[in-house]
C-alpha cells in the first residue's frame, strides 16, 4: 500500500495542460497510475523467468485497493474493464422490476433493457425525476411492489446533482440499491455501507485512463444476483477446469477471462495514491474549486444550473445559456483553450486537484468574451 501522500505530493502526480475542465468527461491519466503502467509493461515485454507472476498478482492487489475504497473486502470487488460492463453483468443477474431514471447515463437504460429483452426476467419500471433530480422523495412515490431494485448514479451526469443514498436507502427498504458512482468514485465519500452494488470506471475522477472499473457487491447483493455472464476464471480455484463447474460464491463469480494485468495496476495505483491522501481531502479541493467555476460564471452573468450547496455537489458544474447562444459560448471556450462538454444546450465544467489558478483565468476570460459578444 502507497505511504501517506500530502496534497502537493498527490498533485505533483497530474500534469494536465491550462485550460483542461473537462474531467466529468475523460480525466487526464496520472502518474500514479502510468508508472504501474510502464512496469507492467516492461515485464510483459522481457518475460524474464518468473516475472509474469507479477502480472496475476495485480487482481488480487487492486481488489484490495478498491475494498478499502469503498470499505468492503476484497472478496466482494471484482475488476471490470467498464462501468457499462460491470452494470450489464448487474441487470442481466436480476430477477423482479428494477427502478431507475430514464435520465440516468445510457449504460443504465441499456443494461435493464437487454437483459429484459433478452431474458424475460427482468423488469424495468421507469422513475420520474423532479426538477432533474432523483430524491428520496421521488423514489418513494413512485415505488411499486413489484421492484426488487433500485439504480441510481452517486453523482448525476446531466446536473452535477449529488444523490441522497442514506434518504433513498431509508425509502426502498430491504431491496437492492445499486449505484452507478463512476462520476464520485475518488472524490465523494459516500456512505457505500448503505449500498449493495456499485459499479464504476476508473477514467474519470480516479484518474486510471480508460479500460478501468469494478464492481462490488454486498453479500446480500452476490446471494441475489444471477452470474449469467460467468466465464471459465468465475469457478475461483487454482487449477484449469474443463468440467464446467458452478461459479464461486463471492463477486469472482463475475469474471469472465483474464483481465489486463496493465489496467488493473493502473487502477490499483491511482486507488492507492487517492487512500494514501484520503478523499475528504480530495474533496475539500474540488468543493472550493467547484466554487470558484459558479463564482465565475455568476461574474459573467451565466445561470448555473446544477447545485451551489456543498452537499448536493460533487465536482460538476452545469453552465445554461440561453439555448440560442449556445454556440458562441462554446465558440469562446475553445478560442481560450477551455476544455469542456457542451450537451443539450448546456456546458459541462469540471475540476480536479490539478486545476490551477491558470486555468480558472482561461475560463474567466472565456465567459468575458463571450458576454462581450452579446452586447455587441
Amino acid at each position: 500500500m502507497t505511504p501517506p501522500l500530502t496534497m502537493p505530493e498527490f498533485v505533483a502526480g497530474f500534469i494536465d495542460e491550462p485550460g483542461y475542465l473537462d474531467h466529468p468527461r475523460l480525466s487526464p491519466i496520472g502518474e500514479h497510475a502510468l508508472a504501474e503502467q510502464r512496469v507492467i509493461t516492461d515485464v510483459h515485454a522481457r518475460a524474464r523467468f518468473g516475472s509474469y507472476a507479477a502480472l496475476e498478482e495485480q487482481d488480487e492487489r487492486v481488489r484490495t485497493a478498491v475494498a478499502s475504497l469503498v470499505r468492503m473486502r476484497p472478496d466482494q470487488i471484482v475488476f471490470q474493464p467498464s462501468t457499462s460492463q460491470a452494470l450489464m453483468h448487474v441487470m442481466f443477474g436480476l430477477t423482479g422490476g428494477v427502478a431507475a431514471s430514464p435520465l440516468e447515463f445510457p449504460a443504465v437504460g441499456y443494461a435493464m433493457t437487454r437483459a429484459a429483452q433478452s431474458l424475460g426476467v427482468l423488469v424495468p419500471h421507469a422513475i420520474t425525476p423532479e426538477h432533474d433530480r432523483i430524491t428520496p422523495g421521488v423514489v418513494r412515490e413512485q415505488l411499486s411492489s413489484s421492484v426488487v431494485a433500485v439504480a441510481v448514479s452517486l453523482v448525476d451526469y446531466r446536473t452535477g446533482h449529488l444523490v441522497d443514498l442514506e434518504g433513498i436507502r431509508q425509502v426502498i427498504g430491504d431491496r437492492l440499491l445499486i449505484v452507478d458512482a463512476i462520476q464520485g468514485a475518488g472524490i465523494v465519500d459516500a456512505p457505500w455501507e448503505l449500498v449493495d452494488v456499485i459499479a464504476s470506471g476508473g477514467q474519470k475522477w480516479l484518474r486510471a485512463g480508460q479500460g478501468t472499473g469494478f464492481l462490488a457487491l454486498s453479500d446480500r447483493a452476490r446471494e441475489q444476483l444471477t452470474p449469467v455472464w460467468s466465464g471459465w476464471l468465475a469457478h475461483g480455484r487454482p487449477e484449469l477446469l474443463h468440467d464446467v463447474v458452478e461459479p464461486a460464491s463471492d463477486a469472482g463469480a463475475f469474471r469472465v477471462g483474464y483481465a489486463d494485468a496493465a489496467a488493473q495496476a493502473r487502477l490499483a495505483g491511482a486507488v492507492e495514491a487517492v487512500l494514501a491522501v484520503g478523499v475528504p481531502s480530495i474533496r475539500d479541493i474540488i468543493i472550493e474549486r467547484t466554487a470558484q467555476l459558479i463564482a465565475i460564471a455568476d461574474e459573467a452573468g451565466i445561470e448555473v444550473a446544477s447545485p451551489r450547496e456543498d452537499a448536493e455537489r460533487a465536482g460538476i458544474v452545469v453552465l445554461a445559456p440561453h439555448p440560442e447562444f449556445t454556440s458562441a459560448l462554446a465558440a469562446a471556450l475553445h478560442n481560450h483553450g477551455v476544455s469542456a462538454t457542451v450537451r443539450d444546450g448546456r456546458v459541462r465544467l469540471g475540476a480536479h486537484v490539478s486545476t490551477g489558478d491558470d486555468t480558472l483565468d482561461q475560463l474567466r476570460a472565456a465567459l468575458a468574451e463571450f458576454t462581450a459578444g452579446l452586447t455587441v
